[in-house]
């Protein structure tokens, strides 16, 4: 049984590769993560997909699917409800008593690392690709994300980022190290202004002020929580920054900043370029 091979919090996998064997191909699978969900789609193989979590929004279509609750707060009997051949989990999925449940039901599972960075990317890839059957398509995949990197511009210097997300009700947090946030700055050629702590840390006005970002990073979803005015009016202080001065705000969708996904190559062009463009304004909040 699965169950007995359980590893908490383990770094790499669940299911060793003696579960997977040509033509045992999986034919229901459940996905948690949003970022394992995309790179399910993007090897071709999202009809065998018969449910997700909730931070499965890309592509369209997994937003469709049959929802199992949030990655971090899981209940077994949602997933059990699917009948899934696999459950293919992040990281960071939980909780691990909920995994627990699932592995001595006998429900084969695949854990995943969540580490934030290319070779990271590389490697889930790869491993779901292997389960599904689809290791073609993944390495047209990693050669498509490496491609990217390759391209990434060399810098002299790097910019000082602050990266915001919401956190609900108007609650501004900063991304210290160790966060995907922190990762994506630092490969695309910046500096993160939050990298004296680690995790998320909440941010009054005068504490941005005293961090000094050149640039502001934020995400979609935030500045949507946020409504009218965005950062300016719930941090008034962003106007006293160089960022806030100069007006350099980037905004990014949340999944594919943040997701380490398939698109990972794509979202870290895009940044890099933009932090590095030659025009002061990058984008208007």
């Amino acid at each position: 049984m699965i169950g007995k091979h359980w590893i908490a919090g383990g770094v790499a996998l669940l299911l060793s590769a003696a579960h997977v064997v040509a033509g045992d191909a999986p034919k229901r699978v459940v996905s948690i993560g949003g970022g394992i969900t995309e790179t399910v789609y993007a090897l071709g193989a999202g009809s065998l997909l018969v449910g997700a979590d909730t931070s499965s929004v890309y592509p369209e279509e997994a937003t469709r699917l049959p929802k199992c609750g949030y990655q971090r707060a899981l209940s077994a009997e949602g997933v059990l409800s699917l009948r899934p051949d696999i459950v293919l989990l992040a990281g960071t999925a939980g909780p691990e008593m909920a995994i627990r449940q699932l592995n001595e039901l006998g429900v084969k599972t695949l854990r995943l690392s969540d580490d934030y960075n290319i070779e990271g990317v590389r490697e889930r890839i790869r491993k779901i690709g292997e389960v599904l059957g689809k290791s073609r398509e993944a390495e047209e995949l990693v050669a498509k994300l490496d491609a990217a990197v390759a391209v990434l511009p060399k810098v002299k210097t790097r910019p000082r980022v602050l990266f915001l997300l919401s956190r609900g009700g108007g609650v501004l947090m900063v991304a210290g190290k160790g966060t995907a946030a922190d990762a994506m700055i630092h490969l695309a050629g910046g500096s993160n202004a939050g990298a004296d702590f680690s995790g998320y840390k909440p941010v009054s006005s005068e504490s941005l002020v005293a961090l000094a970002p050149e640039v502001i990073l934020t995400t979609s979803r935030t500045l949507a929580e946020l409504g009218d005015g965005g950062i300016s009016k719930a941090l008034p202080g962003v106007e006293l920054t160089p960022a806030g001065k100069k007006r350099r705000f980037i905004v990014m969708d949340d999944l594919y900043l943040l997701g380490f996904g398939p698109r990972t190559g794509e979202a870290l062009l895009e940044l890099a370029n933009q932090l590095h463009s030659a025009n002061d304004l990058v984008c208007r909040q």
